[in-house]
């Protein structure tokens, strides 16, 4: 039986930041002063042999993730690589990288949530239709039709004519939901190719900045949340807020970091009370702290016309116990530590969270 879990979070803020951020309307956004300006991506020259080797190092990095495939798995993977490597040749990044260290990174990730190889193989050929002038019978021939078909699902319809680009990207999230129903892979790897994307966006004109955020909050961050990958949820949603509003975002980062520095001896008091206590109680727990990311800060905020010091669970701790049962025993420990806040306890073990979780 997997372990459960009991969350719980700090008391109150102390009132020292609660005028830090007061009213969150009165916020100014500006764009930030370091952004440089992006050099032109995919060009025709060959990229700097420096720049080559690093890409040889990431697909390096990349097999030493592929310990749980087969070696048979191993090879086709590597054979894709190879495959991309020279499609993608002369082609470079904004951020003047070689184009395959995109690709590198997507089945990096990949390979992190131990997805098969045709997944990997996939998320190595993903742009190879879209931009290098690969057929996908040539894929098909090549790697399998499966393949061939994740490939496919991955690859917008810029060959088309629209008459907006609404009507386009309307049409490219229409192809990529139709093949996710027939192979969920489809949008685990267009998870991994968003969140590289994002990580890497500050070298792309600035004037793509609020479109491609605003894309990613309103549709890959849900799907992430609703997939259970929460690592990848959060990352997007703060990367996503940091190019959409700036300056919000500074000032956000800089209140939970004086926060954090405030009440570090309160945490550590707090985690070893509970050691302490269950301890003696002679239960197994194993007790994980968790500090809320900036963007949910920031949405509850506004949802809640809360100022930054009326957020009570920007600290947290997770107990993780070996039964369902235990979870119950656990939080009746707790309750004897600590007096529960009126109307702010919720049992997600009885009404589960829309995307499964349950603690």
């Amino acid at each position: 039986m997997a372990p459960a879990v009991v969350p719980f979070f700090l008391p109150a803020r102390p009132a020292g930041l609660a005028g830090y951020i007061q009213g969150v309307s009165n916020f100014i956004d500006s764009p930030p002063a370091s952004a440089k300006r992006p050099r032109k991506a995919r060009g025709a020259s060959a990229p700097h042999p420096a720049a080559a080797n690093a890409a040889a190092a990431s697909f390096a990095a990349l097999t030493s993730r592929l310990d749980y495939l087969g070696q048979s798995d191993i090879e086709k993977v590597r054979l894709a690589y190879k495959f991309a490597d020279e499609a993608h040749l002369g082609q470079i990044r904004a951020s003047g990288e070689p184009y395959i260290t995109h690709p590198i990174a997507v089945a990096a990730q990949c390979a992190e949530w131990k997805l098969d190889a045709q997944a990997l193989m996939a998320a190595l050929l993903h742009d190879a239709l879209e931009d290098c002038g690969v057929t996908k019978a040539e894929l098909i021939e090549r790697f399998g039709a499966p393949v061939a078909e994740l490939v496919d699902g991955l690859t917008k319809l810029d060959k088309l004519h629209f008459n907006t680009r609404e009507e386009n990207q309307a049409e490219s999230f229409r192809k990529m939901l139709l093949a996710m129903a027939r192979d969920v892979r489809v949008i685990l790897i267009k998870l991994a190719d968003r969140s590289h994307n994002m990580r890497t966006l500050s070298n792309v004109p600035r004037d793509k900045w609020a479109r491609i955020s605003s894309e990613t909050l309103e549709i890959y961050a849900p799907i992430a949340h609703r997939l259970g990958l929460n690592q990848i949820y959060r990352e997007l949603q703060d990367l996503s807020f940091t190019y959409l509003h700036p300056w919000r975002n500074a000032t956000l980062t800089k209140a939970v970091e004086k926060a954090r520095s405030r009440r570090r001896d309160l945490i550590q008091k707090v985690h070893t009370e509970v050691e302490d206590a269950f301890t003696k109680a002679g239960m197994s727990v194993r007790i994980a702290g968790r500090e809320k990311s900036v963007f949910s800060i920031y949405r509850k905020m506004i949802l809640k016309h809360l100022t930054f010091a009326q957020v009570t669970d920007i600290y947290g701790f997770r107990l993780i116990v070996p039964t369902l049962s235990d979870c119950y025993t656990a939080l009746g420990i707790l309750h004897q530590l600590y007096k529960p806040v009126p109307g702010r306890f919720k049992d997600h073990i009885a009404i589960a969270k829309v995307n499964g979780y349950q603690s």
